[in-house]
């Protein structure tokens, strides 16, 4: 079974500078959820990974974090499917942490959880971290054009990183084309 990662954040809903705090600011980006429940139903397993300073900052509680990932998972029931898993990072940039993207620690840890090979394993990424982190872990990467990723697409392709598309949406439809 193929997994695929994904950044939360500017890739399954809209980011924000001061950091989605609570459930009502997850807003999902248009197709997003029904995309991962295409790759669900088609057999994948997919899991986040997203770096969550704003738990270091203080702007929300492990609690409330447990809030957000509650309503993206509600509206996932809604297609009758759920995420394999959530992974994520509550440490600051300075903090220099193993699992804080571009460290590859929160990939590395799915990697084994689940035991796929990184070669046969999808990033998906609106951010050069993200890209270097999926690197890093040797997994495929993808970038979307969503959240920061246009802002990013030059140093990314820098990175040699050509995968890049609209939205996850656009990306599943190529990503399941592309399935080994």
């Amino acid at each position: 079974m193929t997994l695929v990662l994904l950044d939360r954040d500017g890739v399954i809903n809209f980011d924000s500078d001061n950091y989605i705090c609570s459930p009502a600011q997850f807003d999902p980006i248009p197709g997003s959820i029904e995309a991962i429940a295409r790759l669900v139903t088609a057999g994948f397993q997919v899991a986040v990974c997203s770096n969550q300073s704003g738990l270091a900052r203080g702007l929300f509680t492990e609690s409330v974090l447990s809030e957000i990932h509650a309503k993206m998972d509600y509206l996932l029931r809604q297609h009758s499917v759920a995420l394999s898993a959530i992974y994520y990072c509550p440490h600051l940039p300075t903090d220099n942490c193993e699992c804080r993207k571009p460290a590859p620690g929160m990939l590395l840890r799915a990697l084994t959880d689940f035991s796929s090979p990184a070669d046969k394993t999808w990033f998906i990424g609106d951010s050069v971290r993200d890209m270097q982190a999926a690197l890093v872990a040797g997994c495929k990467p993808i970038l979307v054009r969503t959240g920061n990723g246009t802002a990013h697409e030059e140093a990314v392709k820098r990175l040699g990183v050509n995968n890049i598309h609209n939205n996850l949406n656009d990306a599943v439809f190529t990503l399941m084309g592309q399935a080994d």
